[in-house]
C-alpha cells in the first residue's frame, strides 16, 4: 500500500521516532552512514593508518566508556585526496531540542503521588507540555558482571510521566492568563504512593551506599523500570541522563499529508537531510568520479544552550578535523580558505495568525523551498558571496529559494553558524521554514523534506565547479 505524501517525509518521520534524544539520533545518524558504507573511526586512533583516497568514514565525539555520544561528523574523501590543503564542504546541523531533563536526585513525593524531579533544557515553550502523555530516553551507565562499565541506550515505549494543568474550577484566570512556576508547578507525575513497589520494608534502614550508587536519588519502582527495559538488576544501575519526551508519534498531517505534526523538527529535520544527502551521495556513480573537497556533515549538540560543551559547535569537532586532514599550518591555512559551510537551521514559517511578526518582505512559507537567513547584526552568517553559491547550489537541482531577514524591532535568534564563522570558512545560514518552533509539538513542511535534501546533495555534488567559477576581488 503507498504512502500518501513524500516518501523523504515518511523517512524523517521514522528518523524522528526512532530519535528522542541526542544519544539516539546519532544511533540512527549511524545506522543509515554504515549503510551507505561509511567507516567507523575513532579520534583516539592514528588516522594516517586509516584514511584512503575515496574512502567513507564517521565518528562521534567519544570517551572510553561508551562510542556513542551525542555529536557526530561524517565525511568523503576525494578519489584523488592526499593529506593536505584540500577544503572541506560542510553541513552543519544540530541534534538537540529543548526539553525536560531528569535531575540527579529526582526523587519527590507529594499529596499522595510519585513525582520526578526535572530541569528545564533550552528556550522551550513550557505550557506546550502539559497535559501530555511523557515518557523517558536517554543513556544508562551499567555495571556488568566482570566489574566492567558499558553505557546503553534506553527508550521507554509507554506513557509514563504527565505534568497535570490545575483546574480552571480552582484558577479562573488561567484561560486568560496561563502562568506557571517551573520549579513547583512543573514537576511530573509518575504514579500514587501506594503502587510503588521495591520500596526497603518499613522499619529496616537501607544498607550504607558506595558513591557511586543512585539507588537512593531516584525511586525505587523507576529504577525497576529501567532496569526491566534493559534486562538487568536494579543495582547494577550507577548513572543515567534521562530526558522526558512526548510519546505521541511523528506523522505527516493535513489534507493533502503537506505538514509534518511533530517534535524535535528543530532540528532533527535538517539532520536527517543533511545524513540522507552524504549517504545518497556516497552510494551515487557520481562519488566515484567527482574531485574537489572532501564532504562533510556534522551533527553538533547543546545548540539550545549555547553551543559550548566538548559536543557542541564551539568545541575542537570541525578544527580538529581540518587539522588532521590538512597536518601542517600551511596546509590548515589552505583548506579553510577553500571550504565552506552551509549552517542548516529550522526558520520562522509566516503564520497566519500573527502575520505581523514577519518583515513585510521576508514571509517565508511552509513548502516554499530553502529559506536563506540573513542578520546585519551577523546572528546569521550569511553574506552575498555565500548566499548566491548556495542559490545556484540549489538551481542546480531545480529548487526554490526563500529569504529571511528579521524585523528591527524583534529579537533575532542564532545558529551554529556564527560560532563556526569564527575558524575562517565561508558559511551562509539556511533552513526550511516551520510554525511553533520550540513547542513540543512543531510543525514543518513535507516537500520541504526533499528540498533540503537536494540542496545538500547539490552542496556536495556540484560546490568546487561552482567555486571555481567564482572571482571576488
Amino acid at each position: 500500500m503507498q504512502r500518501s505524501g513524500p516518501e523523504a517525509a515518511h523517512r524523517l518521520v521514522d528518523f524522528v521516532n526512532a530519535s528522542p534524544t541526542p544519544f539516539h539520533a546519532v544511533q540512527a545518524a549511524a545506522v543509515r552512514l554504515e549503510k551507505a558504507g561509511f567507516q567507523k573511526i575513532r579520534e583516539q586512533d592514528d588516522w594516517d593508518k586509516t584514511l584512503k583516497p575515496g574512502g567513507k568514514y564517521y565518528f562521534t565525539r567519544c570517551v572510553r566508556l561508551h562510542f556513542n555520544q551525542s555529536a557526530l561528523l561524517a565525511f568523503t574523501l576525494p578519489q584523488k585526496w592526499q593529506p593536505g590543503g584540500a577544503g572541506v564542504s560542510i553541513v552543519a546541523t544540530h541534534v538537540d531540542s529543548p526539553n525536560l531533563r531528569v535531575r540527579p536526585i529526582s526523587k519527590r513525593s507529594k499529596a499522595g503521588y510519585l513525582q520526578v524531579g526535572v530541569e528545564t533544557y533550552g528556550g522551550g515553550i513550557w505550557h506546550s507540555w502539559f497535559d501530555r502523555d511523557l515518557s523517558l530516553a536517554g543513556r544508562v551507565v551499567l555495571a556488568d558482571k566482570s566489574g566492567n562499565f558499558q553505557a546503553k541506550l534506553v527508550k521507554i515505549d509507554k506513557p509514563l510521566l504527565r505534568i497535570p494543568t490545575l483546574a480552571i474550577h480552582l484558577d479562573r484566570g488561567s484561560s486568560d492568563n496561563f502562568q506557571f512556576n517551573t520549579e513547583t508547578e512543573f514537576i511530573p507525575i509518575l504514579s500514587q504512593v501506594e503502587s510503588q513497589f521495591n520500596t526497603p520494608p518499613s522499619g529496616k534502614s537501607e544498607s550504607p551506599r558506595n558513591a557511586s550508587s543512585i539507588q537512593g536519588n531516584h525511586h525505587p519502582a523507576l529504577l525497576s523500570l529501567l532496569a526491566e527495559h534493559l534486562s538487568v538488576a536494579p543495582e547494577t544501575i550507577h548513572d543515567f541522563e534521562l530526558h522526558l519526551y512526548d510519546v505521541q508519534p511523528s506523522v505527516l498531517g493535513g489534507l493533502n499529508s503537506e505538514f509534518v505534526f511533530s517534535p524535535r523538527m528543530d532540528n532533527q529535520f535538517s539532520s536527517f537531510a543533511a545524513v540522507e544527502a552524504i549517504s545518497t551521495f556516497a552510494s551515487s556513480s557520481s562519488f566515484n568520479i567527482l574531485e574537489g573537497n572532501v564532504n562533510c556533515i556534522a551533527l553538533f549538540n547543546h545548540e539550545e544552550i549555547g553551543s559550548v560543551s566538548t559536543s557542541g559547535a564551539e568545541s575542537s569537532l570541525i578544527p580538529f578535523l581540518l587539522q588532521r586532514l590538512a597536518p601542517t599550518p600551511a596546509a590548515y591555512a589552505q583548506s579553510v580558505a577553500r571550504s565552506f559551510l552551509i549552517s542548516a537551521d529550522m526558520g520562522h514559517a509566516l503564520h497566519p495568525n500573527y502575520p505581523s511578526k514577519h518583515e513585510d518582505n521576508h514571509t517565508p512559507r511552509i513548502n516554499g523551498g530553502v529559506v536563506i537567513k540573513t542578520n546585519a547584526k551577523q546572528r546569521y552568517a550569511s553574506d552575498a558571496i555565500g548566499t548566491f553559491v548556495v542559490k545556484k547550489l540549489i538551481e542546480r537541482k531545480g529548487g526554490k529559494v526563500q529569504e529571511y531577514e528579521v524585523r528591527n524591532d524583534m529579537a533575532c535568534g542564532s545558529t551554529v553558524g556564527p560560532f563556526l564563522s569564527k575558524i575562517g570558512v565561508r558559511t551562509v545560514d539556511v533552513g526550511c521554514a516551520m510554525l511553533s518552533m520550540h513547542s513540543i509539538r512543531e510543525t514543518a513542511g513535507s516537500e520541504d523534506v526533499q528540498y533540503a535534501i537536494d540542496l545538500f546533495t547539490s552542496f556536495f555534488e556540484g560546490f568546487s565547479e561552482i567555486d571555481k567559477a567564482l572571482i571576488v576581488e
